[in-house]
């Protein structure tokens, strides 16, 4: 059609479908984890952590425990990524371990319940922190200020990302790269006024070790982004491996870091004890301007984290419809813009409606929680599954400690999904039951497919 075609003349650039196309480094790579693992989690969630990790000692110990365990599920999805380095990660990988059913309900998933709910996660983060730095809403009666805030961060991003792989690349650079220095600046601030009680202790009714665990891997959550975005990696038999590795020693030092900053300055027993740590952290160095600096900081962690979201969940939503009638639309290549743009599109518009309906971060994180962790597991346990079933597969990357590694990232799969139904058992059975609705859609594409 005309008005798709590419800017050139030549005759094959009308018929030639859009594909993706390698336009990501080893630093664009290493950027979009990093932007997405540091959202805003750290700082919602170290002072319940704190608690459950007992000590000073503990606190550090948990965050480096929580860092290697994340490596394990990484290093697990790097051999994957290498051996099928096309767009979509664990849809193409669950795809060839277990056939296309599998492939199908987790696409659906992405689509319906998890990455919408990533992004309204990281939104409302956004939107806390937005508006104690500027709030034109204070004073007044308006209730839904929070949803403006984070309907407004998705809506902007999505449509950066619309405009092209270069604008969406940049604007994660950028927003990393802000992340970096103000966690840099914030860990400064804590080493030269050291003002806290180093042996006060935990506040009663501390959590268990258990569930500060599952806040720790919670805030590590992201590192498996690579692998949607593999078919536009360049080089990606080296770089892949790299930004995975990369990105989560640097994730794991900056949280190192952050809560090193925290301890010196209030203290493990101000630490257990703090409503808002970072902005109480910073307000101990700068009292006068304290608040706004640690606001804009999450604010800018946040959005990394949003627009990194944005950018590779749209490839998996592109890879479903590429395979799948009954998405069709979503699995077109934009030709000009070089997107997935009516991936992206949907995505958001999901998103918004589920900032709408959720309106809090809690409720966004419990609502895909059990889902996400369900999927981790059939995609790390897909490592053997297909070392058995295609051996002929060239893999240019082994996990090491194989298999032991990817049993010990499933046996945590496990654990999380089992706490999570748990916790909450009215909102897990609430996600199943979403996701069994992608059974009849699996038996409606397949029968058009058939029919075709």
């Amino acid at each position: 059609m005309k008005h798709d075609a590419p800017p050139d003349s030549r005759p094959d650039a009308v018929t030639t479908p859009a594909v993706p196309r390698p336009a990501l480094t080893l630093l664009d790579s290493t950027c979009l984890i990093v932007g997405i693992i540091i959202g805003a989690g750290i700082y919602q969630m170290a002072p319940a952590i704190a608690q459950g990790a007992g000590s000073a000692g503990g606190v550090l110990g948990i965050w480096l425990l929580g860092g290697l365990l994340s490596l394990c599920g990484a290093l697990s999805y790097a051999e994957l990524a290498t051996a099928y380095p096309k767009e979509g990660g664990d849809y193409v990988y669950l795809n060839r371990a277990y056939g296309p059913w599998a492939g199908f309900l987790f696409g659906w998933a992405q689509l319906a319940i998890v990455r919408p709910g990533d992004i309204a996660v990281m939104a409302f983060a956004f939107a806390t922190y937005a508006r104690a730095a500027w709030d034109p809403f204070a004073g007044t009666s308006f209730p839904y200020g929070q949803q403006v805030f984070a309907v407004g961060a998705t809506a902007l991003l999505t449509w950066i990302n619309v405009l092209g792989v270069r604008e969406g690349k940049w604007t994660q650079n950028l927003l990393t790269g802000g992340e970096g220095i103000g966690t840099a600046v914030h860990r400064g601030h804590g080493v030269y006024r050291p003002t806290g009680q180093r042996g006060a202790a935990a506040a009663p009714g501390a959590p268990p070790f258990s569930l500060a665990l599952i806040f720790v891997l919670f805030t590590y959550g992201g590192w498996n982004e690579m692998a949607y975005v593999a078919a536009e990696v360049k080089d990606p038999r080296r770089n892949i491996v790299r930004a995975l590795c990369l990105g989560m020693a640097a994730v794991t030092t900056l949280y190192l870091l952050v809560n090193t900053a925290f301890l010196w300055v209030l203290g493990y027993g101000g630490l257990t004890a703090s409503h808002a740590v970072a902005a109480e952290t910073v307000a101990k160095v700068f009292p006068a301007v304290g608040g706004t600096v640690i606001a804009a900081l999450v604010c800018i962690s946040a959005l990394g984290a949003v627009n990194g979201l944005v950018f590779t969940g749209a490839r998996i939503s592109y890879a479903m419809g590429a395979d799948h009638r009954l998405f069709r639309l979503l699995g077109r290549w934009h030709p000009r813009r070089g997107t997935p743009a009516a991936a992206l599109v949907v995505q958001g518009g999901i998103a918004i409606v589920l900032i709408l309906a959720l309106g809090s971060f809690v409720d966004a994180v419990l609502y895909t929680a059990a889902v996400v962790y369900t999927f981790y597991l059939a995609s790390t346990l897909a490592v053997i599954v297909l070392r058995r079933k295609e051996p002929e597969v060239e893999r240019p990357y082994r996990v090491p400690g194989y298999p032991f590694t990817p049993l010990l990232f499933a046996a945590v799969c496990l654990f999380l999904i089992q706490s999570a139904v748990r916790y909450k058992p009215e909102v897990a059975a609430v996600a199943c039951l979403l996701l069994l609705a992608g059974v009849p859609l699996w038996r409606k594409d397949r029968s058009r497919a058939t029919a075709a």
